[in-house]
């Protein structure tokens, strides 16, 4: 089983690059393993981004970044304006700001969209993060939604129920533009950790799943 290799009381920061199509992929896709990392360790650094927002769901992603990451003793959140489900008509200008990120931070671990994510902007996502990033680890999350493309991940995090707990109920007092639609709900957010606990025999009964398509040792 591939573990984390970090040192709990070590003084060299580990970089970590959250990436989000929309203001609520990454707590979606991996809040949990990122809640399960800032109490597990204390040397993460942490760039959140996040590439689609209106107005509104800009002040919802940013409050929620600060609640994901509120124990992480550093952290940078940044939101963009790109257009929703516009993203790949605006390649040029989204690769740009990849070309930024590469510029100011040097990451360890990269959570990013999965590549087969049936919609076209967590798709653009992943592969400008591979284009971008060509000497990382780079873990890629899913997304339960209407176009069902979930797969078989080869990737687990275990997690705590306390953590599924608390990951949940971040999402859902956070973005209250969703509440209203069909699949925001607990059971939506439980019942995949739930089956992905199953996959990979979670002793808590939970995990979150990525897709790793590359590891160096």
């Amino acid at each position: 089983m591939l573990k984390f290799n970090l040192e709990e009381k070590s003084d060299s920061p580990y970089n970590i690059l959250c990436l989000g199509a929309h203001c609520d992929d990454i707590e979606i896709g991996c809040g949990g393993t990122i809640l399960k990392l800032i109490e597990r360790y204390q040397n993460l650094v942490f760039y959140w981004v996040v590439f689609s927002s209106s107005s509104q769901r800009e002040k919802e992603a940013y409050e929620s970044a600060k609640q994901f990451l509120k124990g992480a003793e550093v952290k940078n959140i940044a939101i963009a304006n790109f257009r929703d489900g516009f993203l790949p008509f605006m390649a040029i200008e989204v690769k740009e700001l990849f070309e930024s990120l590469k510029e100011e931070f040097q990451p360890d671990l990269i959570l990013t969209h999965y590549r087969h994510d049936l919609h076209q902007d967590h798709r653009l996502i992943s592969d400008l993060t591979w284009n971008t990033f060509r000497n990382h680890l780079i873990l890629e999350y899913e997304i339960p939604k209407y176009d069902g493309d979930l797969g078989n991940p080869n990737f687990f995090v275990h997690l705590e129920p306390s953590i599924c707990r608390t990951k949940t109920q971040h999402i859902l007092n956070s973005f209250q533009t969703q509440v209203g639609k069909q699949w925001f709900t607990e059971e939506t957010f439980l019942s995949i950790l739930r089956l992905r606990g199953i996959e990979s025999n979670a002793p808590g009964k939970y995990a979150e799943a990525f897709y790793c398509r590359k590891v160096v040792f």
